[in-house]
């Protein structure tokens, strides 16, 4: 048994309107995130971006909670993109605007 619901035509066609908006946002913010890319920051740089402290964000790194990249025997890096996600996935603003 299927439900049926009933609405205007004016309802209808506001509807796919705002359906083919949201569409068309979708693809433009898609598009731009694939032509920008993914910069590598240094543990310093990053937990500045993010607006941690160097330990916490290499504690974040170890806890899983945020990917890291390794630089060299000592040094981690972080994806922008990641720092990025990360804000987001855990309610934190980010202290700085990201650049160009």
């Amino acid at each position: 048994m299927q439900a049926v619901i009933i609405i205007p035509e004016t309802e209808w066609r506001a509807h796919l309107a705002r359906l083919d908006k949201l569409e068309q946002a979708e693809a433009a913010r898609a598009s731009a995130v694939a032509a920008k890319p993914d910069q590598v920051l240094t543990t310093a740089q990053a937990a500045a971006y993010i607006g941690l402290s160097v330990c916490a964000l290499l504690r974040a790194r170890r806890a899983g909670r945020i990917q890291g990249v390794r630089l060299n025997d000592k040094d981690w890096g972080f994806r922008q993109s990641a720092l990025d996600s990360y804000p987001r996935r855990y309610h934190r603003p980010t202290m700085l605007v990201a650049t160009a």
